[in-house]
């Protein structure tokens, strides 16, 4: 019985304690949650402080030690701030020679520059101007070419995509460039050949490698240049180019008087030309856009251009190799609306310099004491082109870009026969289907006036002996050639040439353009070629891009001719197939 009682007795203390426990144990599991609820609110301290809010909690009985704050939620953390853009231009290095290399292996496979993440790009079109038509690469071109001027209503100050100017951008010299919007770039082009003509020359009249079955430097061309920003239209802006031309592509390029002893005295392969010298100054406030050049500068307008990246194919059409090249003068742009521009020129006459203006030479045949009937006095004019030369031509351009007229009147003198002294009136157009294919077509006469004739003995007789401003007494080699006029009698007749060219281009992407060119030239009277016939060619060219800085471009070209005139006239036909790489710098 007493083990019974103590059994009870033992289980009644048990159970006292027990319930005396309860509460301490209900108060510290209180505590632990407001713990935890303290350290969410302490983290969320804004949210959690709202004014008059209560969180309460009752035990049963209304035990204060059941009281505690029920958990509020929390606001998510604010995210990390946003990783800074990678930007390609800070793993290029400082020493300039691994940054040019860098840059140029950054490009490859690209068919722009890369984006720098830290420069905001600015707009490079005008509002309401059309829509510039192309892209480079894979064209030689942005805008349909017309010349005589930076283009209007879609340049940029210092827009050329330069690896040389990325290498010196760290550099003192570097930095005053930029800062002026003066850039300094150019290119290497190296190209070859291999014909079925053989003998020296033999390829001509085909230009650009008229040396067949040889490999050579065309040109190495640099360019120091600043050009006007025609985008904006609230202040006067000004630009300057100097470019120099290193290679066999000088011969191109001679202008009568400016280092032309290279190739009028001695015929060299190689020699150099500084074929743009000019200053710019743009007027946005009169119509659309005046802009004045004043200096050396490209003849208007032509598909095709002297310098290479300028250009579908290596080679050029015989309509583009005869035809004008330079001028020296006054070069003026309007653009009258944002799609219809005039062009008003003042020059000294092509290819030749104003120091030619007023210049004499003797006249040898006459001091020997001669009877000369072309030129009877005892001088005459050192380049009887070399006067006070006009240029008039119109363009207009549709607003989607995609057709584009250009007529135009360069050259225009009196006509006599001088260095170059051609009266050039024809026709550029370009049409574009869609981003794939586009069409670029040219058409002009050409004349000069009064050109001796190659046919009549008397004339023979002068020209040897000094009676002509042009004999070999004054140029040896590369002289204008005489006319081979209709009829022997006379001694001077009008000497006329006809061309007509078109290329056929179709792009399949950013890197690659195929080219067709077909071609009609006629040398009526045979001064332009030597030969008084006509010309065709077909050649078909591939333009590959490695990357905005290389570009391969070989070709095949197959000519025709009326009578024997390549290889020296031996041939009627003749097939070339060519190509050229160009670098960037």
């Amino acid at each position: 019985m007493n083990s019974q009682r103590d059994r009870a007795g033992l289980r009644r203390a048990i159970l006292t304690m027990t319930g005396r426990l309860r509460r301490p144990l209900r108060l510290a599991s209180a505590l632990l949650v407001s713990a935890n609820v303290a350290t969410a609110l302490w983290a969320t301290a804004a949210a959690a402080e709202v004014a008059g809010s209560e969180v309460v909690a009752t035990s049963s009985a209304g035990d204060v030690a059941d009281q505690a704050p029920a958990p509020a939620v929390a606001t998510p953390a604010a995210p990390p701030p946003a990783a800074k853009p990678d930007n390609p231009y800070d793993h290029l290095g400082d020493n300039p020679f691994v940054r040019f290399w860098n840059y140029e292996t950054l490009e490859l496979g690209m068919d722009s520059a890369p984006v720098d993440p830290t420069v905001t790009p600015l707009s490079t079109l005008r509002p309401g101007w059309p829509t510039v038509p192309e892209t480079t690469p894979p064209m030689p071109f942005l805008d349909w070419p017309y010349g005589g001027t930076t283009s209007l209503g879609d340049n940029r100050t210092a827009s050329v995509d330069s690896p040389l100017m990325v290498a010196t951008a760290n550099t003192g010299f570097g930095k005053a460039l930029a800062s002026a919007g003066i850039q300094a770039y150019g290119w290497v082009d190296v190209g070859g050949n291999l014909s079925s003509s053989k003998l020296h020359g033999g390829n001509a009249p085909a230009a650009y490698d008229y040396q067949p079955n040889t490999v050579q430097l065309d040109q190495a061309v640099l360019y120091v240049e600043r050009t006007p920003d025609t985008v904006q239209t609230d202040h006067v802006d000004w630009g300057f180019r100097v470019s120099a031309i290193c290679g066999e592509n000088y011969r191109y390029t001679t202008s009568y008087g400016l280092a032309s002893y290279q190739l009028l005295n001695e015929n060299k392969f190689n020699g150099y030309d500084f074929p743009m010298i000019y200053g710019e100054i743009y007027f946005p406030q009169v119509m659309q856009g005046l802009m004045v050049r004043v200096g050396r500068y490209i003849s208007l307008p032509d598909i095709e251009a002297q310098l290479a990246p300028n250009n579908y194919m290596y080679t050029h059409s015989i309509t583009y190799t005869l035809d004008n090249y330079t001028n020296e003068g006054i070069q003026t742009t309007l653009a009258i609306t944002k799609q219809f521009m005039l062009q008003v020129g003042l020059s000294v006459g092509t290819e030749t310099t104003v120091w030619n203006l007023g210049q004499k030479k003797p006249n040898l045949f006459v001091l020997g004491g001669g009877v000369d009937p072309l030129y009877p006095g005892t001088s005459f004019a050192k380049d009887p082109g070399a006067q006070p030369t006009g240029t008039l031509c119109a363009r207009y351009q549709t607003q989607d870009g995609n057709d584009d007229v250009n007529v135009c009147a360069n050259g225009i003198n009196n006509g006599q026969w001088g260095y170059n002294n051609l009266q050039w009136y024809g026709v550029t157009a370009y049409h574009k289907w869609n981003q794939y294919w586009h069409i670029s077509t040219e058409f002009y006469d050409e004349h000069q006036s009064g050109v001796p004739n190659a046919n009549n003995p008397t004339v023979q007789t002068l020209y040897q002996n000094g009676g002509t401003p042009f004999s070999p007494q004054f140029i040896p080699n590369n002289a204008p050639d005489l006319a081979q006029c209709n009829t022997v009698a006379t001694l001077r007749c009008t000497a006329s040439a006809i061309g007509a060219v078109f290329y056929l281009n179709y792009s399949p992407n950013h890197l690659n353009n195929f080219s067709f060119r077909g071609e009609y030239y006629n040398d009526l009277q045979g001064q332009r070629t030597g030969y008084k016939t006509f010309y065709n060619d077909f050649g078909i060219g591939w333009q590959h891009w490695l990357s905005p800085q290389i570009e391969f471009r070989p070709e095949f070209t197959y000519y025709i001719s009326g009578i024997p005139v390549f290889d020296d006239g031996s041939k009627k036909f003749e097939k070339v197939l060519s190509g050229d790489v160009i670098a960037h710098f």
